[in-house]
């Protein structure tokens, strides 16, 4: 079954540290992408970062720049994401997200959610003093 799912989501404290981490099942990370996105509530899906396979490239985008970082997780197709000194700003549902088809023979690192082919269910980031 070709899927993503997240987990590690839930209430952290104000200058805090979480690991949120993106199972793929059914796909090959080789020449993919793994973005994460958030959305907070009333708000767009905004970028966090985005791990190219194929460029080996890892990019991190707003205020996850300086904060965040992604890496292999348990098992060959988990990818984690690592953020730091998180706010209540970072309050929102984390995504992961890739492509199912790659028209270039890789997968690319998309500016819009709606470019994305396939999502995860999301997992809820709480931030609170």
């Amino acid at each position: 079954q070709v899927q993503l799912v997240e987990s590690g989501g839930g209430f952290v404290q104000p200058g805090g540290s979480l690991t949120l981490s993106c199972e793929v099942s059914g796909l090959s990370l080789r020449r993919r992408q793994i973005a994460w996105w958030r959305q907070a509530p009333g708000k767009e899906r905004e970028r966090v970062s985005c791990w190219s396979f194929a460029e080996g490239q890892q990019y991190f985008y707003g205020s996850a720049k300086g904060r965040a970082s992604v890496s292999r997780g348990n098992g060959d197709n988990t990818v984690d994401l690592q953020m730091r000194d998180l706010s209540v700003d970072d309050t929102g549902i984390y995504y992961c997200a890739t492509d199912i088809e790659l028209p270039d023979g890789w997968g690319t690192c998309h500016l819009t959610p709606g470019e994305y082919g396939l999502w995860g269910q999301g997992t809820q980031v709480t931030v609170f003093s």
